[in-house]
């Protein structure tokens, strides 16, 4: 099947409102991010397509403006809820710490895939939750993602991964100069071993790090 092929099926699927599997969409785009000539002619329409099968199956969107400033005041109320946590004590001060901990986590995983996207020319449409448990993401352009390099674009995907394991550890010595309750080191501690787990068992075979592995292997024509 050529390119023109699959997009072709790919655009008729999306009119009939079917999904893209089995359309050669995805293995075309496979095709695409490995051959940077063909994915310079083709990127734009291939964006096109993503982004419709994107609306169509994901309602809880919002523009990537409002959702970034929604994450970024999210990020600022966690920092603002650690400076609150330092002035209790006792259980109150926990659940501060705990509920900072909680939006800082949520909040900068997705930030910081749209912060490095747009560093390394990578621009997005929306932010928007999926997934079971629900969560927050960031739809890249797809136009601009074919025509990042494969490095930028695994850098890109990293990114995100490697900040949620860093805010666990990060804020260990804070709480410790707070003197909070200890069972909340534990709790940081038991997250940032976790996380790095599920990167180890789970992430890399259907998240952030099997898209760098992916990206990396494209890297090298493979």
């Amino acid at each position: 099947m050529t390119i023109d092929e699959a997009l072709e099926r790919a655009e008729r699927a999306l009119g009939d409102g079917r999904g893209l599997d089995g359309t050669g969409f995805w293995p075309t785009v496979a095709r695409l991010r490995r051959d940077r000539a063909l994915a310079e002619q083709y990127a734009t329409r291939v964006a096109a397509i993503d982004r419709r099968a994107f609306e169509a199956g994901v309602r809880l969107r919002l523009p990537i403006g409002v959702g970034v400033t929604v994450l970024t005041i999210g990020t600022l109320i966690g920092v603002g809820a650690l400076a609150i946590a330092s002035d209790l004590s006792g259980w109150s001060q926990t659940i501060a710490f705990l509920a900072a901990f909680g939006l800082l986590i949520v909040s900068t995983h997705s930030l910081a895939h749209y912060v490095v996207g747009r560093v390394l020319g990578i621009r997005f449409t929306h932010a928007f939750i999926a997934g079971m448990p629900p969560e927050p993401g960031v739809k890249i352009d797809y136009a601009t993602y074919l025509r990042s390099s494969p490095r930028s674009r695994a850098l890109m995907h990293a990114s995100g991964a490697i900040v949620s394991k860093l805010v666990p550890f990060v804020l260990v010595p804070v709480a410790l100069t707070m003197s909070a309750w200890a069972g909340v080191v534990w709790i940081l501690v038991g997250v940032g071993v976790l996380t790095m787990g599920t990167d180890v068992f789970i992430s890399t075979k259907i998240s952030d790090w099997k898209k760098v592995k992916r990206e990396l292997l494209a890297a090298r024509g493979r």
